[in-house]
């Protein structure tokens, strides 16, 4: 018996999905930091055992869209909710059963297994969390409810073992030795962007689109060129700093980022270009692989 399915990971902004994500697929794909919408991509990380394979896939925080870009990463938690051989649904111990009624009601309707995970328990009570749990119980009475900190690994273990319960039988969908269904390109885009995330305030990160222009793998290195697309010149001007400082500290810690990620030597250049209004603008978006219904 071979057993194989989409297990779709979604929620609100900053609840810790990406890092659940790395934690359930042992790998580092999902960017994760304290910002909220982090992930602006649905990505799909894959484990493989001999009789089964699992394929998570974590999504955009769900959110009210206020521009274009923000529509298409609702567009890609929305989308996982159709495609989900079972769900998860990530909260926190902050965050109120209540919130996105919409999204949640849609949650309810679906006929595939639920686990909904109050993630961060390590940050409150024994208390508190079980008052979290009927909460989320009477809000969801089809879903299991499971309290876990992804931060500290605890709990991580129980929701991957159940997962593996719940899949159902199927061959596997991807070829078993691929981990991801995204390319190397993808990778370098996000771990220039998780940089950017870390090290700029304000609206600065979520200006920001970084494009690979080129990628070129030898034996024993990489040679890459990248763009950093921002909406305003001030913005660009933030982001290269007085003298290129900022930039040049971006490019130092994402290049050592993506040699650790690659396991070669990587040659990484980085440029900022003003690319106005993008995030609203459709065929922009389209361009730089955003899904737009």
């Amino acid at each position: 018996m071979h057993k194989a399915g989409f297990v779709n990971i979604v929620g609100n902004p900053n609840v810790g999905k990406s890092t659940l994500m790395n934690q359930l697929v042992g790998e580092r794909i999902s960017i994760a930091t304290f910002k909220a919408q982090t992930t602006r991509h649905r990505i799909m990380g894959i484990v493989n055992t001999p009789d089964m394979q699992i394929v998570f896939s974590d999504t955009p925080g769900v959110l009210k869209p206020n521009y274009k870009l923000q529509e298409s990463m609702l567009a890609f938690s929305t989308g996982a909710l159709k495609d989900a051989d079972v769900l998860l649904y990530v909260t926190d111990v902050r965050e109120s059963p209540g919130k996105n009624s919409d999204f949640l009601e849609k949650v309810s309707r679906m006929d595939v297994p639920v686990l909904v995970l109050i993630n961060k328990i390590d940050d409150s009570t024994q208390e508190e969390v079980t008052r979290l749990v009927e909460e989320w119980r009477e809000r969801l009475p089809e879903a299991e409810i499971l309290a876990i900190s992804a931060k500290m690994k605890f709990g991580t273990q129980t929701v991957l073992e159940r997962v593996k319960e719940l899949l159902p039988e199927s061959p596997a969908y991807f070829d078993k030795d691929q981990w991801t269904d995204k390319p190397a390109r993808f990778f370098v885009s996000e771990i220039v962007r998780e940089k950017i995330l870390l090290y700029y305030d304000k609206e600065i990160p979520y200006a920001v689109e970084v494009v690979v222009e080129q990628f070129k793998e030898h034996a024993s290195s990489i040679h890459i060129s990248t763009v950093i697309y921002c909406e305003r010149e001030s913005q660009k001007g933030i982001l290269i700093g007085h003298k290129g400082v900022a930039l040049k500290k971006v490019s130092t810690e994402a290049r050592r980022a993506l040699e650790k990620f690659f396991d070669k030597s990587v040659f990484l250049e980085i440029f900022v270009k003003v690319d106005k209004d993008w995030r609203s603008k459709e065929k922009r978006l389209e361009r730089y692989g955003y899904k737009l219904d």
